[in-house]
């Protein structure tokens, strides 16, 4: 039965005014919505899928198409005082991300060209000697100063879908460089342009001359203009809260925290101060919370057509990284990269994958995975490409979180062999103990497991510990190169968990403590004991 005292959760909309219209829960964001639209300006930003992007481009629909009809109690209510109508066009070009020739793209260019500013007047003549653009031109021509407001959504859908068929790429950038130019060269006509992706191509070679645009992206004045931030949790969400806190059994501080570590932690602007929530997490979280911690994002929007793109033709760093620490410069992550140069700790970053947690030294970006959902969506992927784009559970590998709950070391000694097997080992041998531990913590962080490697106690750093059910399992790693040394390399590992006192400060679960000896030659563990 519906709990009447619930608002609805905007879940799934993307339209401002069927938002408000149904009476939706509206995290109010209209005092940067109109520090944006009050100014005569262009914007970019670029956002990870699923974090509302479409629905801020319908906001800003909805103001210049009917003023503050759909803004009744929200921020900019006391701020707006613009009385004009705008001509107002909306272009979605994940629409027109499906062709294979610079011919069909043209085709269904040109007919999203004539729906959509048909709407405000513009007649398109399918004329091969005048393109869509040129006509475009003439017609922009007509209209009286600032009176046009266009706003695009997911620009790069086109460009990331040829990502990897360079010709046809580059046929597809000219002719929105071509629509580009037309924009600017009718600059009087414009009162206001905000374009949107997932992307930050080169600005100069994607947008051509429309060189006066803002890039907002990183931005610290606008690092929560999507996504929620804590205290917009509590404020907008209290009753899902509570809700979602008596389904669960646990205290609603305790709620709050676990949907941090699972949901939020993103930070989308260039100090490292500002941590929002994944908007689709949360929401589908409240909705049902009786499903528990679910991965939503990765589920609906973690594989976005960039990333998979670009995994055809490039690797992503060896799975020995997924726990180092990743850096970048904030020149490459404000600047813009080509197709040609598009790095992939860059590409991670602006896919949500990596996000920042500190700027230091002036210039140096510290990157680090944003919370528990995202470590998992990472370790997938790099799951993936250890076993040849295969899954665990198809090499037999699946159940580990079941075999850690419930079974014994052997079951797991003989279930990580399983993994190790299968490992694609031409591209990723195991060299030695750093590489062996790192397959194990890819393999247990994608199975949703939190992995902590090299833990620190007085004594030392154990190699891997994770908790599993009301188990805390501790592994300790040797290797070997050739058939023999294994037996000495299990008592030294033996002796180096009991020495180092490994475990001893955990009081509330069942301790396992376990080494194991991998054979490089055999490319598997050989040796194992419980200890």
């Amino acid at each position: 039965m519906k709990d009447n005292k619930l608002k609805n959760l905007p879940l799934g909309t993307s339209d401002f005014a069927v938002l408000r219209y149904a009476n939706e829960i509206y995290v109010d964001k209209s005092d940067l919505v109109y520090e944006l639209a009050s100014t005569r300006r262009k914007y970019f930003l670029a956002r990870p899928r699923r974090f509302g992007k479409s629905l801020l481009i319908s906001t800003f629909e909805s103001l210049f198409t009917h003023g503050l009809r759909d803004f009744k109690g929200l921020a900019i209510e006391k701020l707006w005082v613009e009385e004009t109508k705008f001509l107002v066009v909306r272009l979605d070009f994940s629409e027109i991300k499906f062709f294979s020739s610079p011919e069909e793209f043209s085709r269904k260019f040109a007919s999203l060209i004539s729906r959509c500013f048909g709407t405000v007047g513009f007649q398109y003549v399918d004329d091969d000697l005048n393109s869509a653009a040129g006509q475009l031109s003439t017609w922009l021509q007509t209209l009286r100063l600032s009176s046009l407001v266009v706003l695009i959504d997911e620009y790069d859908a086109p460009l990331t879908s040829c990502l990897n068929q360079h010709e046809l790429f580059n046929a597809v950038r000219g002719q929105l460089s071509e629509f580009y130019a037309v924009l600017k060269s009718h600059d009087r006509a414009l009162r206001f342009v905000f374009i949107t992706g997932i992307t930050k191509f080169n600005k100069m070679r994607i947008f051509s001359e429309l060189n006066n645009l803002s890039d907002i992206s990183l931005a610290p004045r606008f690092g929560s203009l999507l996504g929620y931030t804590h205290e917009e949790v509590q404020t907008y969400f209290g009753p899902y809260i509570a809700k979602s806190a008596e389904v669960l059994s646990i205290g609603q501080n305790e709620l709050l925290d676990l949907l941090a570590a699972h949901y939020d932690g993103f930070c989308f602007e260039e100090s490292g101060t500002k941590k929002v929530f994944a908007p689709w997490s949360l929401l589908n979280f409240f909705a049902q919370p009786d499903r528990g911690f679910k991965d939503y994002w990765f589920e609906s929007g973690g594989r976005p057509a960039v990333l998979m793109e670009y995994l055809k033709s490039h690797t992503i760093k060896e799975p020995e990284e997924y726990a180092r620490d990743k850096t970048i410069s904030l020149s490459a992550l404000t600047g813009s990269s080509d197709v040609e140069t598009l790095s992939d700790i860059g590409l991670l970053t602006q896919a949500g994958y990596l996000t920042i947690k500190s700027v230091e030294f002036g210039n140096t970006v510290f990157l680090d995975y944003p919370n528990l959902e995202v470590k998992r969506a990472m370790a997938q992927l790099y799951t993936e490409r250890l076993l040849d784009g295969k899954v665990a559970g198809q090499v037999g590998a699946g159940p580990i979180v079941k075999v850690l709950c419930e079974e014994s070391a052997e079951s797991v000694f003989h279930i990580l062999n399983r993994l190790f097997l299968a490992i694609d080992y031409q591209r990723y041998p195991v060299r030695d103990e750093a590489s062996l531990r790192a397959y194990v913590q890819v393999y247990f962080a994608g199975a949703g497991l939190d992995v902590k490697v090299e833990h620190h106690n007085a004594h030392g750093r154990s190699d891997l510990e994770v908790n599993a059910g009301n188990r805390h399992w501790i592994f300790e790693f040797k290797v070997v190169q050739g058939n023999k040394g294994e037996t000495e390399k299990l008592s030294e590992a033996v002796e180096q968990i009991k020495q180092r006192h490994y475990g001893d400060q955990q009081y509330s679960k069942e301790v396992k403590k376990v080494a194991l000896v991998f054979s490089v030659e055999a490319r598997q563990f050989v040796k194992w004991q419980e200890v």
